[in-house]
């Protein structure tokens, strides 16, 4: 995973912030969403949309990662609609068992966030079942 500089931590934190209020997500969902440490509160997350970065620990970094790469492929997917961006992410999915994908992330954790990557964006599910490194090896 990508590892960022303080400056790109802060940044990246209120655009994370931007993204998740934009779908509407509660204290709790977002805390739950970032895997934040305990000792954040929800009556404090407003915070990291104002000040603070979110905390420099593995579990966070690796959301931070798959929430970007989320943003990016549904700017993929709508480039000239965000607002579909949004609603995509807050309607029932039949990939998802008629849930929303924001329930899945929110509910599954990580794997949840992978589910929706992985559906969103081939090459992050073609490097999951290590067919990249299968197609390179084939190449050699």
């Amino acid at each position: 995973m990508h590892e960022f500089s303080p400056e790109e931590r802060a940044l990246l934190t209120r655009r994370i912030m931007a993204l998740m209020e934009g779908w509407n997500l509660s204290a709790r969902d977002m805390i739950a969403l970032m895997q934040l440490p305990p000792s954040v509160k929800a009556r404090n997350i407003t915070r990291f949309r104002d000040e603070d970065a979110f905390p420099d620990h593995a579990e966070v970094n690796r959301r931070m990662t798959y929430l970007l790469r989320i943003e990016e492929a549904l700017a993929t997917y709508f480039p000239r609609n965000p607002e579909m961006r949004d609603l995509w992410v807050k309607r029932g999915n039949k990939k998802f068992g008629r849930r929303a994908p924001i329930a899945v992330m929110v509910e599954d954790g990580e794997s949840g966030l992978i589910s929706v990557l992985s559906h969103l964006d081939c090459t992050f599910a073609w490097d999951l079942t290590g067919s990249r490194s299968d197609y390179h090896a084939a190449l050699n």
